[in-house]
């Protein structure tokens, strides 16, 4: 291994572009060194394909029954990987990804017995589940999840309500930014 040590490196000629290292290299910044970028952009790695995607209206679920969430809209989709018309996220790029999201139910009715649950499903099976036992009225689950994917796996969300007395329902857009259920999803970088 050879060590060059200068101050400035400049095109010989003219402006233009200097190529560090060939395809297939890694170029190490290492721990404690800076890169300084003055006045220029650097392509980084970004974290995609990513999405995010919301109910347009409440939708009602059934009780004691797992219900497929219907997100019929999205705020972003980078890659075009959240498909609407079957509210599936399929990653075309296998990798870690970071799932997240909201429910907030519309039961203003909430029994001591009631449970309100999110169940994230990977290739139709149950792939996790996010409890809640609601003490107050129209309760809320946030959920996270690392999955690793293959590009053709898919995730898709459902909702379980176990709630006798009614109010089995999922709130939806309001009609303007205010989003109340949304699903999302986004690569890990270097992952």
């Amino acid at each position: 291994m050879s060590t060059l040590k200068v101050d400035t490196i400049l095109k010989r000629t003219g402006t233009g572009t200097i190529t560090v290292g060939q395809s297939g290299d890694t170029i190490s910044i290492p721990s404690g060194a800076t890169l300084s970028v003055a006045g220029s952009s650097v392509t980084a790695v970004d974290n995609t394909p990513s999405f995010e995607s919301y109910l347009s209206s409440d939708q009602t679920l059934s009780n004691n029954t797992a219900t497929k969430v219907t997100f019929n809209l999205e705020a972003f989709d980078t890659n075009g990987t959240f498909d609407t018309s079957n509210n599936r996220f399929t990653p075309a790029v296998s990798g870690k990804y970071y799932i997240y999201g909201r429910l907030i139910f519309n039961d203003s009715n909430v029994g001591s017995s009631d449970t309100h649950a999110v169940q994230i499903y990977k290739n139709g099976s149950r792939y996790a589940d996010i409890f809640t036992k609601a003490e107050s009225d129209d309760p809320i689950i946030t959920y996270n999840q690392i999955i690793d994917l293959d590009s053709d796996d898919y995730v898709e969300i459902y909702s379980y309500i176990s709630n006798s007395d009614g109010g089995r329902q999922i709130h939806g857009s309001d009609g303007t930014d205010n989003r109340f259920t949304i699903f999302g999803a986004y690569k890990l970088i270097g992952a």
